[in-house]
């Protein structure tokens, strides 16, 4: 499926625009691709995975990482298989966050209703039938 840059660009800045509204917390696009990636991707992957997918450094996931574990929205958790890995998971706000995210995508990918516009008389108009007539 096809869709219209600039129509994908009004999605996004409709979306942006209800999530700064929203009272939610504000996260840098590292944060939300880290928040997505570990959502959408079933939930539990590792800071090395996550960095390699990303194609960012394990500093700069542990970093945005950190502050998701702050706002509550992801956790660090020992990996049952593997003692010395530690797993990224959503939290169930992380999971919450994500979901309030897509209604907010759904919304402004809403199409627009179109308004036919009534032509009112301009007030200069109307003048200038007074006087002529």
């Amino acid at each position: 499926m096809k869709i219209d840059p600039d129509r994908l660009l009004t999605i996004l800045h409709g979306t942006i625009c209800a999530a700064v509204r929203a009272d939610s917390p504000d996260l840098s696009a590292r944060q939300l691709a880290l928040l997505l990636v570990i959502e959408l991707d079933g939930g539990m992957q590792t800071v090395r995975g996550l960095a390699s997918q990303l194609n960012i450094s394990k500093p700069a996931i542990s970093r945005s990482l950190d502050r998701l574990c702050d706002l509550g929205l992801a956790d660090r958790e020992a990996d049952p298989r593997d003692r010395r890995s530690v797993l990224v998971v959503p939290t169930a706000a992380g999971r919450a966050h994500v979901a309030d995210l897509r209604a907010m995508l759904q919304e402004a990918a809403r199409p627009v209703p179109v308004r036919r516009a009534t032509r009112r008389a301009a007030p200069a108009d109307a003048e200038l039938r007074a006087h002529t007539a």
